[in-house]
């Protein structure tokens, strides 16, 4: 079976963005055996459930843009950056989909905050504004081993690491992070020196639902844990069939 992930375009706003990151995430899709399914923003929605329908998995990549505070009652504060309303209804497109028939997820960086916001949770909208600089979070999209990461135990990370004694070392380009974790998804990796969320995932053991606030498609070629990571990912979009949500999902 040809593993099909559906994939948002990262911006409505900035096509030199998209230019320059997709490519990462495409490889790293690719090399782990999965063929794209790239949704462009902007479409009417039944044409976006047309594509939905043919994908076993949802990876919400990357952006330049912050989510609107708004959707999680903030009031925006001059270090937030500018919205992307089409990126955002689509993200909730993917994420109902995929909540609605338990498809896997791997949700990166601006990802894991689009679907922490969707699960009713909030977040820091400036990491340097909220008092939290122990840690540089945007050293630059170069460096591949920016800070530690602490992996929770019990965690699906935690079974993806390549060796329990060596330390998690992760790239890191974003000013923003999860405040509050949204519904049933488990804080699952900190960073140690300053306490920021790192990673969430689903409370729950039969749906994949994984998001890091770091860069593992960058590092597919040079970290194990990053292979992992989407090697992980694409063994449950691998096993997936359609099957009804065990829970009532409640979107903002």
């Amino acid at each position: 079976m040809t593993v099909k992930i559906a994939i948002p375009e990262p911006s409505s706003l900035d096509p030199n963005y998209n230019g320059r990151c997709l490519p990462s995430y495409i490889q790293a899709l690719q090399s782990a055996g999965a063929t794209i399914l790239l949704i462009p923003l902007g479409e009417r929605p039944a044409v976006v459930a047309k594509l939905l329908a043919r994908a076993h998995g949802v990876l919400l990549p990357g952006s330049r843009f912050d989510v609107d505070p708004q959707i999680y009652g903030e009031e925006r504060i001059p270090e937030c950056a500018e919205a992307d309303p089409a990126r955002n209804a689509v993200d909730e497109l993917l994420l109902q989909d995929a909540f609605n028939l338990k498809k896997p997820v791997l949700a990166i960086c601006y990802g894991i905050q689009s679907l922490n916001v969707w699960r009713n949770g909030s977040l820091v909208q400036d990491l340097a504004a909220a008092g939290l600089t122990a840690v540089d979070h945007a050293p630059g999209r170069h460096v591949d081993e920016a800070h530690p990461v602490r992996i929770e135990s019990g965690s699906r990370l935690e079974r993806m690491r390549p060796s329990p004694l060596l330390p998690v070392l992760v790239n890191s380009s974003h000013h923003q992070a999860l405040k509050v974790a949204g519904d049933n998804l488990r804080v699952t990796a900190t960073s140690p020196a300053d306490g920021v969320i790192e990673a969430v995932e689903l409370n729950s053991e039969d749906h994949f639902v994984v998001g890091v606030q770091w860069h593992p498609e960058r590092t597919y070629a040079s970290s194990a844990f990053s292979r992992a990571l989407f090697a992980a990912f694409i063994r449950e979009a691998e096993k997936w069939r359609p099957q009804p949500a065990s829970e009532s999902v409640v979107s903002v």
